[in-house]
């Protein structure tokens, strides 16, 4: 079976090929999947527990009871005794290096006296979060810590995750074993846009929580986009972006493992690469080809690359890092030489791999960082999940009189020139040491 990636000499006309790349791209919640998912957030935040068991009864399981949302501490059990050890020890590798990367990102409360006002910030974990894990095309175990670590990094105390179950209720056990190493506590047998409305309005069963994170289908998106500002979400997924700007250095074979291993996902991921080197170009169609066949998603990542993959020939790595910035993609690989001095040009992306041995699998599952990572070129104003999604930051002001009376005379022109006489009293007032008026 052949990948037919389609190729584009951007050389030529280079908006006619961004174009196409763009359309190849678009990623809007079809107005169908919004009228139906509106329909079951409202029925869920009507009827709770009930609409639940309704929506896990017509889409996964066709036996759910309120009961059986519960995940207890004896499935959690059973669990651990059916999964493999050595994924076992390889997952708690991965979730120490999750924890030593997230641990420097925490930011830190302070305060400092400015002239005789003590300013400062007064950072606070949110109480609860809930954390959205597939379990459809993947059982997705990683997902469960590249979420939950940073969270209990940054100090929330409770911890809630949802997962659909398979038809006949099960949840993957490597999933639930996950979800025990990273402290999650809670955990329930329910998933898509139902899951998304029990997490943001409560039900008997689901306490509401305060920020809900997680990747999902067109549902999840779609539900996650309806509940924001009753919650706060970490952002609308859409189809991944992956793209590898590569000279004539790299290995053909490695650029073609690493666009097929984008591929696999779920289909209609975005991989692309840029290069200025036709011979590159050959000799990847050529390691695709060849490669396909060691790969148990086959038929998968050659739709993928029918449909969603391209190979842009641009005049120059310049051009190639430009039109990836355009982009704005979920990941982006520099195999070129010296990776480093070229790292300057990168405006957009919300994880960036350097040099040849730099594979995207690395950061979905090891490395570190989060790989809940910003979608559909929303890399241009936001970052992958962190500490920071998980604490507010209040600002602190306490003002000496010394610091009011400095203050005092710029406060009260620019509220009365605002029209608001309230405010500028509420600072004469404390200029007036004596006591308070009759």
């Amino acid at each position: 079976m052949s990948s037919t990636v389609i190729v584009l000499d951007a050389r030529a006309d280079l908006d006619a090929a961004m174009l196409k790349l763009r359309e190849m791209a678009a990623a809007a919640v079809p107005a169908a999947v919004m009228e139906r998912t509106l329909e079951i957030v409202q029925t869920v935040a009507a009827r709770g527990d009930n609409a639940l068991v309704e929506y896990t009864r017509m889409f996964d399981w066709p036996q759910a009871t309120v009961e059986s949302l519960v995940i207890d501490h004896d499935e959690l059990d059973e669990a651990f005794r059916s999964v493999d050890r050595d994924w076992l020890n390889a997952f708690r590798r991965a979730k120490d290096n999750l924890y030593r990367y997230h641990e420097r990102q925490a930011p830190r409360s302070w305060m400092q006296d400015f002239d005789g006002m003590v300013l400062g910030q007064y950072v606070k974990p949110i109480r609860a979060a809930g954390l959205c894990v597939p379990g459809k095309m993947a059982p997705l175990p990683s997902t469960v810590a590249h979420c939950a670590v940073p969270a209990q990094v940054a100090g929330v105390s409770r911890l809630v995750m949802v997962t659909p179950p398979g038809p006949g209720g099960a949840v993957d056990p490597m999933r639930l074993v996950a979800a025990s190493e990273c402290g999650i506590e809670e955990v329930y047998r329910v998933g898509g846009a139902q899951a998304v409305a029990a997490l943001a309005f409560g039900t008997d069963t689901i306490s509401p929580v305060d920020k809900i994170v997680g990747p999902g289908n067109s549902y999840v998106t779609a539900a996650k986009r309806l509940v924001f500002g009753r919650v706060g979400i970490d952002g609308l997924a859409g189809p991944s972006e992956a793209v590898i700007v590569a000279d004539a250095t790299a290995r053909p074979d490695l650029v073609a493992a690493d666009l097929m291993a984008q591929a696999e996902h779920t289909g209609d991921n975005l991989v692309v690469l840029l290069t200025p080197s036709e011979g590159l170009v050959d000799a990847v169609l050529e390691s695709l080809d060849r490669l396909l066949g060691e790969c148990g998603r086959e038929d998968l990542i050659c739709q993928s690359l029918q449909d969603c993959g391209a190979i842009l020939l641009v005049d120059s790595i310049q051009q190639a890092l430009d039109c990836a910035n355009e982009i704005a993609p979920e990941h982006l690989q520099l195999m070129v030489e010296d990776p480093l001095a070229w790292l300057g040009e990168v405006q957009s992306a919300g994880a960036i791999f350097l040099g040849y041995a730099g594979a995207v699998p690395l950061g979905d599952y090891a490395a570190g960082p989060s790989h809940v990572l910003p979608t559909n070129r929303s890399a241009r104003f936001s970052s992958g999940l962190s500490v920071t999604d998980f604490v507010t930051a209040s600002t602190v002001l306490m003002p000496s009189d010394r610091a009011v009376e400095g203050l005092a005379s710029d406060v009260i022109a620019l509220a009365e020139a605002e029209g608001l006489s309230a405010h500028a009293l509420a600072i004469r007032l404390r200029l007036n040491k004596g006591p308070a008026p009759e």
